[in-house]
Order: C-alpha cells, then structure tokens, then sequence
C-alpha cells in the first residue's frame, strides 16, 4: 500500500504559446500535498490521459463548456486513474480502490470523493477507462442513432475517438465505415486495423471527392471530430436524411494561427434544407443513463477481441509535455496515455 507522500510532481502551464504548445511551455514542478479534508480522498495516480482540447483551455477557454481556462502557473487536469491512499470517513472508499477521477497531470491529487468513479474491473484493462469509447457509443447510438445498413463517415478517425467509432459503429451494424485521417501510414491501419472500409487523407484531393469513391450513395451517418473541409464534404455527399453529430473540433483546435477557442467553417445551408439534414451537437455523458450498461457491453467487447483499444503509453510524467506535444502534431494513434 502506498504511503502519504509529502510533495508530489504536477504539471504546470508556463507561458502561453504564440501558436502551437511545446514542451517549452511546461514546467513539471514539486508541490506539497494537501491532507484530505472531509469528503475528500488522497489518490496515487497512475496513469492520466492526453488530450487535444488542452489547447482550447490554455488559448483562454469557450464560455458555456465545463472546463475552465489554463493561466501560467495553473496545474493540467485531465482523466486519470488512481489508487487512494487514504480516505476520510463516510467517503465510501478505501486505501488500495482503483478510481477514475479529472486530477491528472500530477502525482498525487487530493480528490471530493464525490467526484471518483470507482473501477470494478468491469473492463480487463483499467486503463481503458481512459478511452473515449462512451464518448463515440453515446454519440453513435444517441445523438447520430445509427442504424443497420448505414454508410457512416467519421472524420479524425485516428484520434481517440475515432479509433473506437468506427469499430463501434460496425458492431452496432452499419454496413459501411469511412474515415478520414493525416497520413496515408494511418489511413492503411485504419483500414487493416480498425475495421474501416476506406480512409481518405487530408491534405491531398478534395476531401468530398476522396468521400464520393467509397460512398458513392452517400453517408447516413457522420461524426465528426473535425469541422472545417471535412464538414463541408460531408454535406456534399449526405443523403436525404443524414444525421450528424459534432464532437470535436479539431480542425480550430490544431490550427497553428488560431488560438484554439474558435473553430469557424463555411457551409451552405441550401444544402442542409435540401437534404434535410439533422445536425447537432455532441450532447454530453451526464444525461445518458446507460453507463453501467455501456461499461458491461465494453469490457465484454474487449474481453472477446470484437473491439481493440488503440492508444500509446508515454512513461513518466517528466515525459507528458511531450507526450501533449506528440498527439498535437499527430504522431500517434488512438488514445495518448501517461504512465506514473
């Protein structure tokens, strides 16, 4: 069992970037640990994961979403799992529990019970906790309501989210599964790893015409991680009818002349009317009612090889500004995860 420790190493903004975050812009520094008040717990972590809307939160935050914006001096969070090491009465929880919590990029946290999850080995690896696979099963199911037989596009099918979507969307029985992605290295494992059927690659033909040739009866389905071209392609080749749920926007968030918070795009809305097409935005996880259920149907997925957890462990928190560096210039696949 883990001891209390007396300082523990966090990961801090240091300066606000001209463009694109580096490494430069960290600092990974020791601060003492608090003990735990009433209601709170002290959790060893051991591992957090790395993502993309950081650079949304160190370019100054959008008014309305959850997370607030990062200033020089500010400790990262994100999605982490941990051991508690010790717990005030009436928590729930004891030394050793495994929990899910938002205190990452630190050593050690001090955590309101009431925000930990408690893990009950429901998914054979803890840390597939720290996957997106509720964010893309939620978007799929609820908001994009995917149905057997669909032509379904996700755009930055290599991120964490995607890599999960398109696997998840051919197990909920679409009949077709197209992504887009950076390099034709990702595109190839996408489609020999993932279970797509194609991928087409930013940068090179006009996305809507490197869609056309998969989906030459168009999409039903798009989830969309991207905005910009992408979105506008997809428009193009939808059919009557098509649902599309926006969840991410990295096309603003990666833009090296833009800080990150806006993520602006073109499209014509004749189009919109004329293919009566649902477009909505990602509805969150807080009102869904099905994670337990969801966690279940996960782990027995990964359990019976029907759904691989694509991600990349980076070792040591002295390594993360690297690791943040890394996902931001799209080096890895899936999901990017710092072990302690």
């Amino acid at each position: 069992m883990p001891s209390s420790p007396r300082t523990s190493r966090v990961v801090q903004l240091a300066a606000v970037p001209d463009g694109l975050p580096g490494p430069e812009h960290f600092s990974v520094v020791d601060v003492p640990v608090p003990a735990p008040a009433d209601g709170e717990v002290l959790v060893r972590n051991r591992c957090f994961q790395v993502f993309p809307a950081l650079r949304t939160l160190i370019g100054g935050g959008v008014k309305g979403t959850p997370f607030p914006p990062l200033h020089p001096g500010d400790p990262l969070f994100g999605a982490a799992i941990g051991e508690v090491v010790s717990a005030t009465g009436g928590t729930g929880l004891r030394p050793g529990d495994l929990v899910r919590h938002w205190l990452g990029w630190r050593e050690y946290a001090v955590v309101p019970a009431g925000q930990c999850t408690p893990l009950d080995g429901t998914l054979p690896d803890p840390a597939a906790h720290l996957g997106q696979a509720d964010v893309a099963y939620t978007a799929l199911t609820r908001d994009a309501r995917v149905r057997p037989g669909d032509t379904v596009f996700v755009s930055g099918a290599a991120g964490g989210v995607g890599s999960l979507a398109g696997q998840i969307a051919r197990l909920l029985g679409a009949a077709r599964v197209i992504g887009s992605t950076g390099s034709p290295g990702k595109a190839a494992r996408l489609v020999s790893e993932l279970g797509y059927d194609a991928a087409v690659i930013r940068g090179g033909r006009p996305i809507a015409e490197q869609l056309a040739e998969p989906a030459p009866g168009g999409i039903d389905v798009l989830v969309d991680n991207v905005g910009g071209e992408q979105l506008r392609a997809a428009i193009t080749v939808a059919r009557p009818g098509a649902r599309f749920v926006l969840v991410g926007t990295l096309a603003g968030q990666l833009a090296p002349d833009r800080a990150g918070t806006t993520a602006p795009v073109e499209v014509d809305t004749f189009q919109l009317i004329a293919k009566r097409i649902e477009m909505r935005g990602f509805g969150g996880l807080d009102d869904t009612g099905e994670r337990p259920e969801w966690s279940e149907r996960f782990g027995a997925w990964l359990r019976s090889g029907d759904i691989a957890f694509p991600h990349v462990r980076v070792a040591g928190i002295e390594h993360a500004p690297r690791a943040l560096h890394e996902l931001i210039s799209g080096r890895h696949l899936g999901a990017v995860i710092v072990e302690l």
